[in-house]
């Protein structure tokens, strides 16, 4: 029986959490994700004006670097009270040396006065997958996971915007969730998925084309 070989894939993040996700996922296919810390990678500017335009951006990025396939994403957070703010700023909301407990509690004060009802929200995720840093036609792929947000923080797994995140048909946090259950219903899970689905086609047809 043919041993099947493993694709390396630079992942255009450090982020640990999203390493752990997309690892989780995509070894069901054989890809080996590697972090582009590994590859001395500089953090690309994200300059861009929407979620596809700062993936392809870090993916870009990271292929150059590693010269290896490239994944990235860009995901936020849309809060519909504050015209959908923080979106792509959701990582540095809270501005220089931003990290997820001010980035969550910045958003809380702005949110004070506002009722329940209308705290409505969702995540974001656009994934990007390039086989080379000049590929002219990127694999994109899009995932929405639609919630409220809550008045404080509740349950310690998940990152970034979890604890605050409530998810209606659980009636939870999304950091209150099981890993695996998250992956399921999250922004990034369903985005990640369709990559799996674009993937695997071609996984498929490059072994038929071998036999």
């Amino acid at each position: 029986m043919m041993r099947q070989s493993v694709h390396r894939i630079v992942l255009a993040s450090g982020n640990p959490g999203k390493l752990r996700e997309f690892s989780g996922l995509l070894g069901e296919l054989h890809y080996e994700i590697l972090p582009q810390s590994q590859f001395g990678t500089p953090e690309a500017e994200e300059t861009g004006l929407t979620f596809v335009e700062n993936a392809i951006i870090k993916a870009r990025n990271a292929s150059r670097h590693s010269g290896l396939p490239a994944l990235a994403d860009d995901s936020g957070l849309e809060v519909d009270a504050l015209d959908g703010a923080p979106g792509i700023y959701s990582a540095r909301y809270s501005g220089p040396g931003s990290n997820d407990r001010r980035n969550v509690d910045k958003l809380l004060a702005e949110l004070g006065s506002v009722a329940d009802p209308e705290r409505t929200a969702r995540f974001q995720c656009v994934l990007v997958f390039l086989h080379h840093p000049l590929d002219p036609t990127p694999l994109i792929c899009q995932g929405t996971w639609e919630g409220r947000i809550l008045r404080e923080a509740r349950g310690g797994g998940g990152f970034g915007y979890d604890p605050v995140f409530y998810v209606p048909t659980h009636c939870c946090s999304a950091a209150e969730l099981r890993p695996q259950i998250k992956n399921i219903l999250s922004h990034r899970g369903q985005a990640l998925r369709q990559l799996l689905a674009v993937l695997g086609r071609s996984e498929a047809v490059c072994r038929g084309a071998a036999q």
